[in-house]
């Protein structure tokens, strides 16, 4: 049988206030199936929870991407307890998508229910940010948002991030955004029908 004792990431580790971003390990599992598992989580990801082995194979792309591209997604835990908070982080998903990200960063976040409104987001939004800013001067980062997730369209909004698209992505709506470069103004919308 495999080892599976958990293997050191080559994540960089960040912290905040009260929370600790470290990469993935595979002893991340149980509680990535649990929160994946989740109706509240994917209502507006995916929109069905997900299979074990589907987690399994997330898990191991989380990791795959550190590796392969230098960047990719955080565990977040809190700080003071070790208690898991979710998810976020940067990545290249090739995703089929009109207009299309091509290689510009994606940012992306999911966190359990019990950590919805206390803040743990914005705050580990504010953190991957000012690694990004770091990690691609210049470069600006994309997110896409389904149009009635209004808690993450404002979280994404009061850290700079702007509407550019909205489009359909495997048959769902879905809004496209934009953070410009820090020191850039950000664009105004390309035209009435892509605002949000």
């Amino acid at each position: 049988m495999a080892d599976l004792r958990p293997l050191a990431s080559i994540a960089p580790p960040l912290t905040t206030a009260r929370l600790r971003l470290e990469g993935h390990v595979v002893s991340d599992f149980d509680d990535y199936a649990a929160m994946w598992a989740d109706p509240k989580v994917v209502r507006f990801i995916g929109g069905r929870p997900l299979a074990p082995e589907e987690v399994w194979t997330r898990i191991l792309g989380y990791i795959g991407h550190w590796a392969a591209l230098g960047y990719g997604f955080w565990a977040i835990r809190e700080a003071s307890t070790g208690r898991f908070v979710g998810q976020i982080g940067l990545a290249d998903f090739r995703r089929s998508l009109q207009p299309s990200f091509g290689p510009t960063p994606e940012i992306g976040w999911a966190l359990c229910p019990w950590a919805h409104n206390h803040g743990f987001a914005s705050e580990a939004l504010e953190r991957v940010l000012a690694w990004a800013d770091e990690r691609f001067p210049g470069e600006r980062i994309v997110c896409m948002i389904h149009p009635q997730n209004q808690p993450s369209i404002k979280l994404a909004r009061r850290h700079g991030f702007r509407p550019f698209a909205r489009t359909l992505y495997r048959d769902t709506p879905t809004t496209l955004f934009e953070r410009p470069p820090p020191g850039l103004k950000t664009p105004a919308p390309r035209s009435a029908e892509t605002e949000a």
